[in-house]
């Protein structure tokens, strides 16, 4: 199988790559390893004074393709320093595309997206 540039170096690095721990901290997992894809993402959040919850910081731990892997460190990357909203930074149609996946990935891609779900309702977003 062809891998981007892209989605190599995301593979190769993963940043965010771990688990958080301690205060503040929202967890989501989807998936399972008998599917293939499996995510946990976790994101500490702190209060910016307006009602709203940013992330100071974001880790995952993924099991599956060099793909989901690379969706999940990236959205970790995204993440980090913006306003937790239940919305992905791009919809998981252009993160595919932004990968260079193939569509028959894209349901690899919906579990990350499942995954940052759940951390958003653990945090009450």
């Amino acid at each position: 199988m062809h891998y981007s540039t892209l989605t190599r170096r995301y593979f190769a690095a993963a940043p965010g790559a771990g688990s958080l721990t301690g205060r503040g901290v929202a967890t989501g997992i989807a998936g399972s390893r008998e599917q293939g894809a499996w995510v946990q993402l976790q994101v500490r959040t702190e209060a910016d004074g307006g009602g709203n919850l940013r992330v100071v910081e974001a880790g995952f731990l993924a099991f599956g393709c060099p793909h989901t892997i690379a969706a999940a460190a990236w959205l970790a990357e995204q993440a980090t320093g913006r306003l937790l909203t239940a919305d992905l930074p791009l919809p998981v149609e252009a993160i595919r595309q932004l990968f260079d996946a193939p569509v028959e990935k894209l349901g690899r891609l919906l579990v990350v997206e499942d995954a940052w779900r759940g951390v958003c309702a653990a945090a009450g977003v």
